[in-house]
């Protein structure tokens, strides 16, 4: 198993892509400590990827706020002794077009795309320094190209600073051995659309985007978790300041 013996941080491990890579990471030997803004839904999942309990710990909080990727990292130490990967996936997304984003709306994505990321990966990178270890950020497609059927200016703009993060820190931190790599997903069927869509809005509009894809479908968790695991493995020893698009295709071009 890939991951005998490590640990691993993973924001937004309550659903969707976070709980699908803790899963896997679980499944390939890892102990995981998992945050999330929901306690009950973070509980829920722990037992679910783990009902003995001993691999899969919970640490609620905003992302938003510094104090909570800290708090992370420290629950990770705690309970597993050290931290050898960080998985930065924590993230919203709601379009709407750019005259009508408020100042709310962009610190929204700023503070809990951006500034939770940069945050954690310190908090993270503090205790890897001495050891070495990975940090696998998740950013997004829309950072790599504008859609106009989803208006994302500040969601985009936040992303692009998760992607710039990456290739500054691989350099800076390739000194004490830590690596850092990004993954860029297109549209990924996850709850995130039931934050803004009904769930017969989400059973109408999802199918439209398969077509989007060269690749001809839509993303499931398990297509990024596969990228993210290689990025965080041994298998990816050589590779550092990267952002990976998992897309189907979208950035290669259109039919």
């Amino acid at each position: 198993m890939r991951f005998e013996g490590k640990v691993v941080a993973i924001t937004g491990g309550g659903s969707g892509i976070g709980k699908e890579v803790a899963a896997r990471f679980v499944a390939e030997g890892a102990s995981v400590a998992i945050n999330g803004r929901d306690l009950a839904k973070l509980q829920a999942a722990a037992k679910e990827i783990d009902p003995s309990g001993k691999k899969v710990i919970v640490s609620a909080g905003d992302i938003a706020n510094p104090a909570t990727g800290a708090a992370l990292v420290d629950a990770a130490v705690k309970a597993f002794g050290t931290l050898d990967i960080l998985i930065n996936n924590a993230g919203v997304f709601n379009p709407k077009p750019f005259l009508d984003l408020t100042e709310g709306d962009y610190d929204w994505y700023l503070d809990t795309i951006l500034k939770g990321k940069f945050f954690t990966a310190q908090a993270a990178a503090k205790v890897m320094k001495d050891k070495g270890g990975v940090i696998v950020q998740t950013g997004s497609m829309w950072a790599i190209q504008a859609i106009g059927a989803t208006p994302s200016a500040a969601y985009s703009a936040a992303n692009a600073g998760v992607h710039a993060m990456v290739r500054n820190l691989a350099i800076e931190l390739a000194p004490y051995n830590i690596r850092i790599n990004a993954v860029a997903p297109a549209v990924v069927e996850t709850p995130v659309y039931n934050t803004f869509l009904s769930a017969e809005q989400v059973k109408e509009v999802l199918p439209t985007f398969d077509a989007f894809h060269p690749l001809g479908r839509n993303g499931q968790p398990k297509d990024v978790a596969e990228a993210i695991l290689f990025l965080a493995s041994e298998q990816a020893s050589w590779i550092t300041g990267t952002v990976l698009p998992v897309d189907g295709g979208v950035t290669a071009g259109r039919q």
